[in-house]
């Protein structure tokens, strides 16, 4: 196989067994922005300015909380407050409430998909900003579109890739839109026989991982072996919801 600085990863991706390879990914990538924020460049006023533009989502602050560097979180959080808590008194100090009618008072309440007020539509902005989150997603893209090369175009990663445990749903989705995206009718043919294939076999097995694990609580199978099961659970959460 030939291997470049995008197709190592997804070769190492595969080869590690995972039961997604872009969940494998996505770990080490967030991984390797955690430890970049955190380790040598956390006192960088350009790396800073990042952090206090872009903050962090919920799932990525307690990975900087759990790093164990407690003072570098500190001063990534002392800037970040600065500007919140400035951005904050500005959105109190132009706030405006709306006329409310009797009518909509007597209305059940709803939570809102997307926020109606001026104050939830500035929250949710910040919410879904994260500087962790991209790192990742600007360079998720080419490792989607270097896979797809690889399975049309390199026989040894083919091979990898039918021989594979296929994908946890949501980047099966992005692999699937992708292809459509860029791929030709004839590679399609080519392409997506192989890729149902793999996805309904691994689908499959991973249902028997967690039927097996509920049957292995039967008292006439307590002496039984566990086969895969013992992690069916974990497994198989992160194929249905990623992770």
């Amino acid at each position: 196989m030939k291997t470049t600085i995008y197709t190592i990863p997804v070769i190492d991706a595969f080869k590690a067994n995972d039961e997604c390879p872009f969940c494998y990914i996505e770990r080490q990538l967030e991984q390797e922005a955690i430890s970049f924020i955190l380790g040598p460049a956390y006192m960088e006023a350009d790396i800073r300015e990042d952090t206090d533009r872009l903050g962090f989502c919920r799932h990525h602050h307690k990975m900087m909380f759990d790093y164990g560097n407690q003072l570098g979180v500190a001063l990534m959080l002392d800037t970040y407050y600065q500007k919140m808590t400035k951005e904050l008194k500005e959105q109190i100090k132009h706030f405006s409430p709306k006329k409310t009618s009797l009518i909509s008072r007597m209305k059940s309440s709803d939570v809102h998909e997307k926020a109606q007020t001026s104050i939830g539509q500035w929250v949710e902005t910040k919410e879904s900003s994260c500087y962790v989150c991209n790192h990742f997603k600007s360079k998720y893209p080419r490792y989607l579109d270097t896979f797809l090369q690889l399975a049309l175009k390199d026989k040894d990663f083919a091979q990898l890739f039918e021989n594979s445990k296929g994908f946890c749903l949501h980047h099966f989705k992005d692999i699937v839109e992708m292809a459509e995206e860029k791929l030709s009718d004839s590679q399609k043919n080519q392409f997506y026989p192989v890729l149902f294939k793999v996805m309904e076999e691994n689908m499959d097995r991973m249902a028997g991982d967690v039927s097996w694990f509920v049957d292995k609580y039967d008292y006439r199978n307590k002496e039984a072996d566990w086969k895969n099961s013992k992690d069916a659970n974990q497994r198989g959460i992160q194929k249905l919801r990623g992770g």
